[in-house]
């Protein structure tokens, strides 16, 4: 490492360094001086390194670079898909600060030469034991792919290598396309009044099972995905506490479909 880099390793770690040496001058001198500055920015430093590498971090930031891959898989980037990347960031209420950041990783993952692997990487170990908070990352990214009415066959190309690589199977990627759809559609044509058959079928897609479906399968997925959407749940999982807000909007669509699926069961 060069004198230059030295430096400026010392000078961002300054306060763990000059705690550390005072306190070890106080208990041994000269030698604990330098032994305690080496601790104290050893412990900053590694201190400072858990933080970028905290599953909050690393979802945010993932999910904007993501949303502008699949933004810009067709070759443009739609205003209804710029909409959107603005909406979730002014639903999560981000401070200007957040703000830029969120719109810097957005235009990151535009670029085709940006490489998504160093934020992918990370955040499938986050995706190891949290299925649920993988879920709610891939809808939050199918539903940008939707902004625009419709996935391209490119953005289903890059959707599905994504999910690829945070371990979710071919098969569950087909189905969670299938109930994003369904989620869409039940969210932008609600239209109020006695529901039609076709706000009937979204509201099983919402749900991701068959008109067909007995009762207790109907609240056996209902359940499920409440379960999966709880923000609480999400949060202490990994979930940037931003982002409850946006889980707190799936759990409403997800209980506005079942409680329609019911009440017209209970009517016929």
């Amino acid at each position: 490492m060069n004198p230059q880099a030295i430096g400026e390793q010392v000078f961002r770690y300054r306060t763990g360094l000059v705690l550390g040496a005072l306190v070890g001058m106080f208990t041994g001198g000269i030698w604990g001086l330098i032994f305690g500055g080496f601790l104290g920015f050893q412990l900053e430093r590694g201190i400072r390194s858990a933080k970028q590498m905290a599953p909050q971090l690393i979802f945010f930031r993932a999910t904007f670079a993501v949303m502008g891959r699949i933004a810009k898989a067709d070759g443009r980037v739609t205003e209804d898909e710029i909409a959107y990347a603005r909406s979730v960031m002014d639903r999560m209420q981000l401070d200007e600060s957040k703000r830029r950041e969120a719109i810097d990783y957005f235009t990151d993952g535009k670029s085709p030469d940006f490489d998504l692997d160093p934020l992918l990487r990370p955040l499938a170990a986050v995706f190891r034991h949290r299925n649920d908070l993988r879920m709610i990352f891939f809808e939050l990214q199918m539903a940008a792919a939707f902004a625009d009415g419709e996935i391209s066959d490119a953005e289903r190309l890059v959707i599905v290598d994504i999910c690829q690589q945070l371990g979710l199977k071919r098969d569950a990627i087909d189905a969670l396309i299938r109930r994003m759809q369904a989620q869409s559609s039940f969210h932008q044509h609600w239209q109020g009044g006695a529901p039609t058959q076709q706000r009937i079928d979204q509201a099983y897609g919402v749900l991701g099972v068959d008109s067909s479906a007995s009762d207790a399968q109907v609240k056996r997925a209902w359940r499920k995905l409440m379960s999966q959407h709880h923000p609480d749940k999400l949060v202490s999982k990994g979930l940037p506490e931003e982002m409850m807000q946006l889980a707190k909007e799936k759990a409403q669509e997800i209980q506005a479909a079942y409680d329609l699926i019911r009440d017209v069961r209970k009517a016929s």
